[in-house]
């Protein structure tokens, strides 16, 4: 597989549904060679998804204090790096725990593209706030940029 993109998420907690919500919009387009998926972000599964891709990207909703809903985060991990463990993810063990074992297990891919969107919301129900909602199709676009896909209209 050449690229994957994940969402992380649970579409049931309001804002925490932007990463699956990502991928549903990619979903609707034509990306040959491009996985698709969805998950909670456990650690041990983000591996097994992303250790045989070459360019992987995640979307996640992250809290933040203060918050600025809809604001973008972009971070690019082509190399090992270490203290991402205090990661803001909204799930219970970060993202960094997972980058940290994937490099020690040596099942990172070449290129790591995290796109972390604030959210206000985390509450059950469905739906995300406008800002987060606003800030989807940009995403959107920043993900099919990194997969090489061609740019949504």
């Amino acid at each position: 597989m050449a690229a994957a993109v994940i969402g992380i998420g649970n579409e049931f907690r309001h804002d925490d549904g932007a990463g699956p919500a990502v991928v549903q919009r990619l979903a609707e387009m034509d990306l040959p060679g491009v996985s698709l998926t969805v998950t909670d972000g456990e650690p041990s599964r983000l591996i097994e998804l992303w250790s045989e891709a070459d360019v992987v990207v995640l979307v996640d909703a992250v809290r933040n204090d203060p918050a600025r809903p809809g604001k973008i985060h972009e971070l690019i991990v082509d190399r090992p790096v270490g203290g991402l463990g205090g990661t803001a993810s909204s799930h219970g063990l970060g993202l960094g725990e997972a980058i940290d074992l994937a490099v020690a297990l040596e099942r990172m891919p070449r290129r790591l593209v995290i796109l972390a969107v604030e959210g206000a919301d985390f509450t059950i129900g469905t739906g995300l706030t406008a800002e987060v909602a606003a800030a989807v199709e940009h995403l959107v676009h920043l993900a099919a940029r990194e997969v090489g896909a061609p740019l949504p209209h």
